[in-house]
Parts: C-alpha cells; sequence; structure tokens
C-alpha cells in the first residue's frame, strides 16, 4: 500500500496535520519516536493565547491569528481549553501605561473577540488579586485567555485523526527517506530495532526540534534549513494565593513572567526564553533559570517564593525557524512552512517553529501547500469541528460535571471532575453503565482500571509515565508507592508488547 501523506512527529503539528489530512480523504501514517506529546508539545506554558507581548515586535498578524483561534479551540474541545482571567499589574518603572491600556486595547480587538469577556481596570487597593502583591502595586489590568491541557490536545487530534482513517505509531523512528520513482520509500524502526518499509507521495517533517536532524541525518539533505532551539522552562510552586485568576508580570529585562493556579493545589511559574545546544529531547531548567523565575515573581508577590516552595520544574524546546534575531525572546514565534519539490519528485514539507495556539491554522496552511499534489482532496473543514469528548458548549461544564456526579456517585466528586476534564462526553464510555465502585475494576490512586485500560487502548500510553505526565499530571497527586503500582500494573504489558514485536 502506498499512503499519501507520510508524517514524522507525534507533536501537536504533526497530529494537527494528520487529522486534517485524513479529515480530507488522504491516507496518513504518521509515526512518533516517542510517546504522543512528549516534546516540545507537553513542555508548553498550557495557554491558548494571542502572545500579548508579540504586539512589542509588530507581529500582528501571527497575534491576530492566534486571538481568533482562542475561540475556535475553546468551541473544539471545552472539556480540556477553559477561559482564564489574567492580571497585569502596573510596574512604574517599567512599559508606561498608556502603551499598556493601547497594548490591551488592541488585544481586545485584533481577533474579533466573541466569547470571552473585555478588558478592565483593576484597583489592586481593593480587589482580592492585590492581596497577595505589594503594596507598591496599585492598579492594573484584568483581561481574558485560554489554558489548554497541551499534551491532551496532542492526543485528541491523533484519535481524531485514527477515527479518520490515519494509522499513529508511537515508539517508531524513521531512520531512512528517498525519493524512488516518484515516491518517497521509508524505513521506520520500532524500540527492538525491527525495520519495515513504508511507501507515500509526500513527505511531512514536523520532527519539532529534531526538524533539521531529519533533513540531514533522514532525508540526505547536505544544507538543512536552521532551527533556533529556543527553551522555556517553568517551576510548579505550592500554592501562592487562593483565588482563580493568573497574573503576568512585567521583567526589568522586558521579558514577562506568568503566575497560573495550577492541578488545585500548585502554582505555574513560567517562562524562560535562552537559547539551547545539547540533545533537543533531554531539556532541563538550569540554576540560573530556577534562580530568574523565582525573582521575577518575588519582585511581585508580598511573601517571597524560595527553592524550598519548588515541587517540579519541566523545560520544552521551541524549534523556531532560524530569522537571525539578536535574543532567543526577539526570534519569531511564526510558523514557517518550507516545500521542497526536486525536479518534480515527490514533495517534502517541513514546518518549523509555531505556536500551540496556531496549530490548527498550522494545519490548513500545510494543506493548502500540498494540494496541488492532491487536487482530490477535500475542504478545509477542522475550523467548526468538535474533538473528541468535546461535543458540548463550554457554558455547559458544570452542569454536565454536576450530572456526572450524581450518576456515578460512588466515586468522589473531585476524581469525575478530573475525569470530565480529561475526556469530557467521552468518560461515559469509560464509565459504560458502572453502578459500583468495584465495576471499574482494581483502583491505582485516583485511577481505576477501566481508566488506565482505556489510556492504554485508545490513547496509546505504554508506560506509567506516559499517565503520570502526559495524559495526566498525577504525577503531581499520587505517592511513589501508587507511582511504582501504577509502573507495576504496567510491566506485564511493556514485556509482552516486546515479546509479539521480537516475533513479528
Amino acid at each position: 500500500m502506498t499512503y499519501d501523506l507520510f508524517i514524522i512527529g507525534g507533536g501537536v503539528n504533526g497530529c494537527g496535520i494528520a487529522r486534517d489530512a485524513a479529515g480530507r480523504g488522504l491516507k496518513v501514517f504518521l509515526a512518533e519516536q516517542g510517546d504522543l506529546a512528549s516534546g516540545t508539545s507537553s513542555g508548553s506554558t498550557k495557554l491558548i493565547h494571542g502572545g500579548l507581548r508579540y504586539l512589542e515586535h509588530y507581529e500582528f498578524r501571527l497575534v491576530r491569528e492566534a486571538l481568533i483561534e482562542r475561540e475556535v479551540l475553546l468551541n473544539a474541545a471545552p472539556h480540556i481549553i477553559w477561559p482564564l482571567r489574567f492580571v497585569l499589574p502596573h510596574h512604574q518603572g517599567l512599559r508606561p501605561w498608556p502603551l499598556i491600556r493601547l497594548g490591551l486595547f488592541l488585544y481586545d480587538h485584533l481577533g474579533g473577540r466573541k466569547i470571552l469577556p473585555p478588558t478592565r481596570n483593576v484597583d489592586l487597593r481593593s480587589d482580592e488579586t492585590g492581596r497577595p502583591l505589594k503594596d507598591e502595586f496599585t492598579r492594573g489590568y484584568e483581561y481574558s485567555d485560554c489554558w489548554v491541557e497541551d499534551a491532551r490536545l496532542v492526543v485528541l487530534n491523533a484519535r481524531d485523526a485514527e477515527a479518520k482513517g490515519a494509522v499513529i505509531r508511537t515508539r517508531t523512528k524513521c531512520t531512512s527517506a528517498r525519493r524512488v520513482d516518484g515516491v518517497w520509500e521509508l524505513t521506520i524502526a520500532n524500540e527492538d530495532g525491527g525495520e519495515e518499509k513504508i511507501r507515500a507521495r509526500a513527505l511531512i517533517n514536523s520532527a519539532g526540534p529534531w526538524v533539521s536532524q531529519v533533513l540531514g541525518a533522514v532525508v540526505g539533505r547536505n544544507d538543512p534549513d536552521k532551527i533556533r532551539m529556543v527553551k522555556g522552562s517553568h517551576l510548579v510552586v505550592d500554592k501562592l494565593y487562593d483565588h482563580d485568576r493568573c497574573y503576568i508580570f512585567q521583567n526589568a529585562d522586558g521579558r514577562i513572567c506568568f503566575a497560573i493556579p495550577y492541578e488545585q493545589n500548585f502554582t505555574l511559574i513560567g517562562t524562560t526564553d535562552e537559547d539551547h545546544k545539547g540533545d533537543p529531547g533531554a531539556p532541563h531548567i538550569s540554576e540560573p533559570e530556577t534562580d530568574y523565575l523565582l525573582a521575577a515573581v518575588s519582585e511581585y508577590f508580598r511573601k517571597p517564593v524560595t527553592r524550598d516552595h519548588v515541587r517540579w520544574s519541566y523545560s520544552g524546546i521551541r524549534p523556531l525557524y532560524d530569522d537571525g534575531a539578536s535574543k532567543a525572546q526577539e526570534a519569531t514565534r511564526d510558523y514557517v512552512l518550507k516545500l521542497d519539490q526536486q525536479e518534480g519528485g515527490a514533495p517534502l514539507l517541513s514546518v518549523f517553529g509555531g505556536k500551540i495556539t496556531t496549530f490548527r491554522k498550522l494545519a490548513e496552511s500545510a494543506m493548502e501547500k500540498i494540494q496541488p499534489f492532491f487536487p482530490q482532496m477535500g475542504k478545509p473543514w477542522t475550523v467548526s469541528a468538535k474533538l473528541p469528548g468535546g461535543d458540548f458548549a463550554f457554558e455547559q461544564v458544570e452542569p454536565l460535571i454536576a450530572e456526572m456526579s450524581r450518576k456515578y456517585s460512588f466515586m468522589q466528586p473531585r476524581n469525575v471532575r478530573r475525569m470530565f476534564r480529561a475526556y469530557g462526553t467521552e468518560a461515559e464510555k469509560i464509565f459504560d453503565g458502572a453502578r459500583f465502585a468495584q465495576d471499574m475494576g482494581k483502583g491505582i490512586g485516583p485511577l481505576t482500571e477501566r481508566e488506565i485500560d482505556w489510556l492504554r487502548n485508545k490513547e496509546w500510553a505504554r508506560s506509567a509515565d506516559d499517565i503520570l505526565w502526559r495524559r495526566s499530571k498525577l504525577g503531581l497527586h499520587m505517592s511513589k508507592e501508587e507511582q511504582d503500582a501504577l509502573r507495576d500494573h504496567f510491566a506485564p504489558h511493556q514485556e509482552a508488547a516486546g515479546l509479539k514485536r521480537a516475533g513479528e
């Protein structure tokens, strides 16, 4: 069989392209060398936002596109995406007040906002958001953006792609790609080294931080386009305040820093911007980055945030197109799509950069690029389409959670809420008529056997870490003993999978 598209990379861009293409009738094969969203797509600040600070770099098209996408994505997946309000305190020594007001006016109006509430003035001397802050911060603005469970967004795109006929293969590395007789001949290898040959009419390189490596080592290009790897690191600290709003703080170096309520008991602080020269698959927060983030938020909070507050950290690599910008924070966040068709041969499309907010538009742009090679493919369709489990309006979230809590009263309400926020209406398929707790099978912490089976059979989870740190963030909540029990639960399945691959 010859596929229409072979996609390298199971991050948000690769899975978004696979979903869009499969929905247009193309035969798609996607190979991801690790787990879905195991790279950049689970290392984000987890915001669906326009990028307020990008206005300073005059990236109006990018900001407008991202602002429009906020509400498109909110409608597509209201279980894993929800509105947030951000408070921007005015810092006397930094950006002047009129400039901030102008930026927020543009932010309110560039993207045709329809659902999200507008910006408002905040008197920090009387508003509850002023209480955790130092007395010197007396006024600010409050504006809207959205939150996203980033790794789940990737998985839901992959599930929708598979439902439309795409083949999604994780733990599978593409080791060679060559044009032969007008098509791509590709070699893929699984974890145990077993190889398979695949043919495809077009190749899409959406390997994120590995995009240049794929062009060189896999495709064999002598002059691969370069990326600029920019590391963004985050800290998860003990909860710093009790209200549900976020903060966006201005820093003296011109950057901004977020403090966001996270996983009920924590606050997420991010992000940094520094060039990364090492292995793109193993980014870690550095000591200077930790110091920078703690100092940035301590400039504003009444009580200093110290290393004693830190409970977890994570880093992601932004694979930005190398546009020659002098500073990491100034390199464009816009995506760049490079089409390579040598002497009429099979096309290669490489994806550089991009934001999680604009993945759907990036996928549409990729389809536009390859449309001449597939004149039979369907028209754009994703702008009004729901992702799995998101077939309801975002205003219905709380009523649906309440209804599910009544229906499955044998489950703790906070666990029902967690499951609805992860799976939306598909949580009903996991419960599948259960009437008693024992119907859900063995429990491991907040997880039940039914949920674990769903994650393994429907969402490509192959290890405990796939669940603890990507399909969820339960690693922050489960004890070491519970995490070890989950790893023990997976061990027989991993061993059986290894034996199956060895016998193939």
